[in-house]
């Protein structure tokens, strides 16, 4: 049995809801009786808290994401629950829960458990997990990848509507070719990676499975945004194209290798053609600097990072991790300083190749795998067969590339497909529109931004005041007025603005608050205009769990006027004046 949500995704749900064909309550019903593929899940939500949850959303029909289901890779911080990252030994209870979760909390989704995955995200198989090898939807024996497996099986099955993954090497694209949905890999730092187990710190990004392109945008317009406690985190844009504007490369075939696979190379030539026919102009382009970029990964010193994160733990539980997986991180300790700097500047090299070919180009096409394996082959050899899968994945994140993987249809013995649209860093909305037309989806259901996300404003950019015409010129529209939880403080800082500070509970006041409702991708526009103190994270609110808002750091309280007891901005302007 699958959920009426899973089945329909995220659009076609909140159609159902609109018309009232069904409501939350229903859907953590099916949720809670759907079944799922053997080792999809390490842990589901208990059915009672998912019953909770469907009755907090009542009355919060506006929410961009309400009562739909989602899934967690089990590296991704869950408060109240277990992160095991497929580790038993290294489980810990996650003290708080990731704000990239918080995010799809927030805009009103519903959590139905956190899905196995590659120990410690080392892998693109699937296999390597005490929870289970994971199988794709596909059967016949065929891997899932990882190591996002249980993720994009969860989609792919119709357990879920959507769900988390992470990606460092294709983890988040390689799962998604092998179960025929859409994987995406945003730009570092778009999704927060505050509250996820490293792999390569510097590399990983949060992806995003789906079944079709509109809801990958759907998601990504809520969960995208900087957070401050997130030193990866950051903001950015670059040239948006139409499809038909598009100036699109690919391989040349002799820089590429399927493994004498002639069904994947067909389907690869197939889905280019097609994408000529979307584009203004194509043309082959070299990629070895992109494939030389990959074999740094894990033939160079950032197997090492790995290891950075994880040795004070092997030492005390080296027999705990798999062998296999114990093996690839502790590789890392053959790599010396000086090994490192000159895979950088090697890298560095890579990286200006790679901007040119992104000067002449704004969408390189490439496979998303050479071929595919059964779990029989990648027992044979696992460590050359997963080099193999990652072949075309794994210098993306090397080079700061932004990459959706879309299902390209099925070798003619019936294995899937995969093809991945790459561009430079920020390009998400060029890939998803052309993703989204090669998948004959709506252009307009593409376009990040069109699904709101709520903003918390207590002062100058309320109505009437000062500021507020920012918001208006960023597609922002008033949803309500609210008031905060009682854990803020309000100051009058010495420049003028108010400065909303986040205290203990019960230490501060309810504070009146304006909700308003941009689109997602407008919060990076909106945060280059914010200047210290002031900032944009989460506020709690007396109606909702958590919203995005403007906040105060708390040093700059002294020496400014306390002035909570008026309940809000427009109090205190109203008895005091400006």
């Amino acid at each position: 049995m699958t959920s009426i949500a899973a089945r329909s995704g995220i659009a076609a749900l909140r159609d159902a809801y609109r018309r009232g064909a069904v409501d939350p309550a229903d859907v953590a019903e099916q949720v809670i009786a759907a079944d799922a593929p053997d080792g999809v899940w390490i842990g589901r939500t208990e059915p009672e808290a998912l019953r909770r949850r469907a009755r907090e959303l009542q009355g919060k029909e506006h929410l961009p994401l309400y009562g739909i289901p989602f899934a967690v890779k089990d590296n991704i911080d869950v408060a109240g629950l277990p992160t095991t990252a497929a580790c038993p030994a290294f489980a810990y209870p996650a003290p708080r829960t990731a704000p990239v979760v918080e995010r799809l909390l927030a805009a009103g989704a519903m959590l139905a458990g956190k899905t196995n995955l590659d120990q410690f995200a080392t892998g693109l198989t699937g296999s390597r997990s005490p929870y289970g090898a994971v199988e794709s939807v596909y059967g016949g024996g065929l891997i899932a990848g990882g190591s996002s497996s249980g993720s994009a099986v969860a989609v792919a099955a119709e357990a879920v509507a959507f769900a988390l993954g992470t990606d460092t090497a294709g983890s988040g694209r390689v799962p998604a070719a092998l179960n025929g949905i859409v994987g995406l890999k945003p730009t570092r730092g778009l999704l927060s990676t505050l509250g996820v187990v490293p792999a390569c710190r510097s590399l990983d990004r949060v992806s995003v499975f789906t079944r079709d392109v509109a809801d990958a945008v759907t998601v990504l317009g809520v969960a995208a945004g900087p957070h401050p406690e997130d030193p990866w985190s950051r903001t950015g844009r670059a040239p948006t194209k139409d499809p038909d504007s598009v100036r699109l490369a690919v391989a040349r075939p002799e820089a590429l290798d399927f493994e004498g696979d002639r069904g994947q190379a067909e389907r690869y030539v197939a889905g280019c053609v097609a994408l000529a026919r979307l584009t203004a102009e194509v043309d082959p382009a070299g990629i070895e600097p992109l494939l030389e970029a990959g074999g740094l990964l894990y033939q160079g010193p950032w197997v090492a990072e790995r290891l950075a994160d994880l040795e004070d733990f092997l030492r005390g539980h080296a027999g705990e991790v798999l062998p296999l997986t114990r093996g690839i991180i502790e590789g890392g300790r053959r790599y010396t300083a000086a090994d490192t700097f000159r895979a950088q500047h090697r890298l560095r090299e890579l990286r200006a190749a790679a901007d040119r070919l992104f000067e002449r180009h704004d969408v390189l096409a490439l496979p998303t795998v050479p071929t595919t394996y059964t779990l029989a082959d990648i027992a044979a050899d696992p460590l050359g067969r997963n080099a193999v899968l990652g072949r075309y994945t794994q210098f993306a994140n090397l080079l700061d590339l932004a990459v959706v993987s879309v299902p390209n249809g099925h070798t003619p013995d019936g294995r899937p497909a995969g093809l991945q649209l790459i561009g430079p860093a920020f390009s998400e909305p060029t890939l998803l529109a052309l993703a989204a037309a090669l998948l004959g989806e709506a252009p307009a259901a593409v376009r990040p931004g069109e699904d709101l996300v709520e903003l918390a404003v207590v002062g100058h950019h309320r109505r009437g005041e000062a500021r507020n015409g920012e918001l208006v010129a960023l597609g922002g529209r008033f949803a309500r007025t609210t008031r905060t939880a009682d854990c803020y403080r309000l100051y009058r800082l010495p420049s003028g603005v108010p400065g909303l500070v986040r205290v203990g509970a019960g230490a501060g006041a309810a504070i009146e608050v304006e909700i308003w409702r941009l689109p997602g991708t407008a919060l990076g526009a909106l945060l280059a205009g914010v200047a210290p103190p002031l900032s944009i994270g989460f506020v709690s609110t007396v109606d909702g769990p958590v919203t995005q808002g403007f906040l105060c750091e708390a040093y700059a309280a002294a020496g400014a006027r306390d002035i909570t007891a008026g309940g809000g901005w427009r109090a205190y302007r109203h008895e005091e004046g400006p």
